[in-house]
């Protein structure tokens, strides 16, 4: 009977040496020989086990246990299969399953140990929480409370009760005002029929509220008192720039509530991309850009690139468009720069204004900045590097500095479904001055001369809706002013004015003279919205803010 080899533990427990073995020569070189391979590829799979184990233990909150679990398998002599003893009995060398059992039961360790780091919850990343660090910018303001009513908790301008002269207390009931008017206004939508838009003729709860509204705004004290004046300009004086004017008596309280309404929705949807990450607090979100002779408060967030963005104020050249971030070095810029007008072809100059053609795939940097620099001011513009399909049209002011920027509009060199422009944009110093119309005219003329219906890509921002639907009510007014037939087309109405039907017939029912009668729609022809409208054209005389047909000089691009 061959010998078997015995394992002295209590020694190596004490000691953490190698245990006194005793074997026989013969039997212990034969099964090292047949054991030999064996044995090495069990060390090394051991090895890498206590390593990933101690990588493991190291980010877990078992850590001490683990570690000396660790030493504990690294500590004791291995056996001639490569495991170490597991108790201070003795082992019989002869029964292989005993180091693979060890294997196994290591390795099952091992996954329960990472299935539990892995179920473990991860820190939540800070833009998704409060940060409870961040202050509102508004002196004397402890963040508390929000415009909208609906947080606790504010860190910007916009939703900051203090700076609109309320408080929390008041943000909450208006909410809760502004919530049941709108579901008022739900139930009252649900209530009409589907074919209610056939039907123009406002309703009789509808004709009572427009003439509620009519006396409110007629009710307004126009002019303010003495009183009222000292109390606004101590306001103004006191807290200059870090409060909001006072509101009160500048307007009636129905357009006061709307506007109220509006600076809430405005705060809600920055509170929205605050807790996406797309805005984080403060940061990454340019408040005021210096163009040219002007200091611009942004409206939106634009993509500039984070080590410009997070320096809150940019700098634009206003002819070549390029950003900056000082001062400094727009004004050593202005020394150098050589451009005093946009790239590409004068297309139409009257005047002052002249409209330049720039082709986004020979001058991709100033279309890119270009579309930035949009951005600051429009919410639904999504374009911002891929300009190469595209013609940009752009408006400029001439004097004896150069053209200087008014607004522009981009049109896509193949439209298959007919859009006239993509996007369009007039600058806020030049806004409520005719320059958005003379945009929005410029493109329908193109569209004249290439012999085609156009219409702008949807969807529209709200500034630019507003800008078209008065442009498409003063080309009806004008096409019924001059027309002296008695049917009207609307088919002709789109030929003669390169206006889509749709936008026609939308314009229409908003006028009120579109109606269904007897299975035909007829077109009205009301002639106080025409003397209303003829009376203002006079009033405004001959003004330059008008495209001039003739002062155009332009071919369409063919093979672009």
């Amino acid at each position: 009977m061959p010998r078997r080899r015995q394992v002295r533990t209590n020694q190596r427990q004490m000691a953490g040496s190698g245990s006194d073995v005793t074997e026989d020569s013969d039997d212990s070189a034969e099964r090292e020989q047949t054991n030999s391979s064996e044995s090495d590829g069990n060390l090394r799979k051991r090895q890498r086990l206590t390593r990933a184990s101690t990588r493991l233990s190291q980010s877990s909150q078992d850590t001490p246990d683990l570690k000396r679990s660790a030493d504990h398998d690294e500590s004791p002599p291995l056996t001639p299969t490569g495991n170490a003893p597991s108790s201070e009995s003795e082992l019989d060398i002869s029964s292989p399953n005993a180091s693979h059992d060890e294997s196994q039961a290591k390795d099952q360790a091992n996954r329960d140990l990472e299935k539990d780091l892995s179920h473990r919850p991860k820190r939540r990343r800070c833009h998704e929480t409060y940060n409870f660090n961040m202050k509102c910018p508004t002196p004397g303001c402890n963040s508390l409370g929000h415009l909208t009513g609906k947080h606790e908790r504010h860190f910007a301008v916009s939703g900051c009760p203090l700076y609109h002269n309320l408080s929390a207390d008041e943000c909450k009931v208006k909410a809760v005002s502004r919530e049941k008017q709108e579901e008022e206004m739900k139930a009252q939508e649900e209530n009409q029929s589907r074919h209610a838009t056939r039907h123009q003729t406002p309703t009789s709860k509808q004709s009572k509220y427009k003439e509620q509204v009519t006396e409110m705004r007629k009710g307004r004290n126009s002019v303010l008192q003495k009183e009222q004046k000292e109390k606004h300009m101590e306001h103004r004086q006191t807290h200059s720039n870090t409060r909001e004017p006072l509101l009160e008596n500048i307007t009636s309280e129905y357009d006061l509530e709307l506007f109220r309404k509006a600076q809430a929705r405005a705060s809600e949807d920055l509170e929205k991309l605050r807790i996406q990450g797309q805005i984080t607090e403060g940061s990454n979100m340019i408040k005021t850009i210096l163009f040219g002779r002007y200091e611009l408060d942004t409206w939106y967030h634009s993509p500039y690139p984070e080590e410009y963005a997070r320096l809150g104020r940019l700098y634009v050249c206003e002819f070549c468009l390029k950003y900056m971030k000082s001062q400094t070095i727009l004004r050593r810029h202005m020394a150098k720069c050589v451009w005093k007008h946009p790239p590409g072809d004068e297309v139409y100059r009257k005047g002052s204004i002249s409209v330049f053609e720039v082709d986004g795939k020979k001058n991709k940097i100033y279309c890119q900045n270009l579309c930035l620099l949009a951005k600051l001011f429009l919410d639904h513009k999504t374009l911002y590097y891929d300009v190469e399909p595209f013609l940009f049209y752009v408006m400029t002011e001439a004097d004896n500095t150069g053209c200087h920027l008014v607004g522009y509009f981009s049109k896509e060199k193949n439209s298959f479904l007919n859009y006239n422009v993509s996007c369009i944009l007039t600058m806020p110093q030049y806004m409520r001055q005719g320059f958005g119309k003379m945009l929005i005219d410029f493109s329908y003329l193109l569209s004249k001369v290439e012999e085609k219906v156009g219409s702008p890509e949807r969807p529209l921002s709200d500034l630019g809706l507003i800008s078209y639907r008065s442009y498409w009510k003063e080309v009806l007014l004008r096409y019924m002013y001059n027309f002296q037939g008695k049917e009207i087309s609307i088919k002709e109405i789109s030929q003669e004015t390169a206006v889509n039907p749709v936008d026609i017939v939308s314009t229409l029912q908003s006028l009120q003279m579109l109606k269904y009668w007897k299975g035909k729609h007829l077109v009205l022809k009301r002639q106080d919205l025409i003397d209303e409208w003829k009376a203002k054209e006079i009033k405004r005389g001959n003004s330059n803010k008008a495209i001039d047909p003739t002062s155009l000089k332009w071919t369409p691009p063919k093979g672009t």
